[in-house]
């Protein structure tokens, strides 16, 4: 034999020996799973009942929000994305970019949208004190994260169930704690 033949021979055996070891050692299905058990938008907080007196305010409404972090390091278009109640009841994001790494919270009253606050414009309540499910959807009406709280159910989206009367006193879920009809858009925010 060729010394160039036993060289191809060796370099053929280590790569083939190269795609074994990597094949078991990280199956592509595991690698797969990893990237996609995060949201790269989530709700990382609710507060789901406004502290103090509940009068339809402004003060009082915007006292009840949802937050939602961007978990990567790029800005993503939230445009036409849906934050929906068990109701059915929507807010709309209209030309907001949630920067990277950054939180926004989407009150339930009035006021002015800047980067980091959002407003429904709403006139009354939307998050239920007992028990609801906030759930976000991308534009093309894509299940992305949801927050539950106050009931627990089987086969729920997200895989986690809150319970106020033992884990959230005050109305409020941040994503730390987890375990086990209308339509509102958003004409504000960060343009793009």
């Amino acid at each position: 034999m060729s010394v160039n033949t036993v060289s191809a021979r060796c370099l053929a055996a280590a790569a083939i020996a190269a795609a074994v070891v990597g094949t078991v050692a990280l199956p592509a299905s595991a690698a797969d799973h990893s990237r996609h058990d995060r949201p790269a938008v989530e709700i990382s907080a609710v507060q789901y009942d406004a502290p103090g007196r509940n009068d339809r305010s402004a003060r009082s409404l915007n006292r009840e929000w949802v937050e939602l972090t961007n978990t990567t390091r790029h800005g993503i278009n939230l445009d036409g994305w849906t934050l929906s109640d068990e109701r059915g009841e929507t807010y709309t994001f209209r030309h907001y970019r949630l920067a990277p790494r950054a939180t926004v919270r989407i009150h339930t009253g009035e006021g002015r949208d800047t980067r980091t606050d959002l407003f429904q414009d709403r006139h009354r309540e939307v998050w239920d004190n007992y028990s609801d499910t906030a759930t976000l959807r991308n534009d093309h009406r894509r299940f992305v994260d949801d927050e539950s709280w106050g009931h627990r159910r089987h086969g729920h989206h997200g895989g986690w169930r809150h319970d106020r009367d033992d884990r959230h006193e005050g109305g409020r879920h941040d994503r730390d704690d987890r375990h086990d009809g209308g339509d509102r858009h958003h004409h504000g925010g960060d343009r793009h």
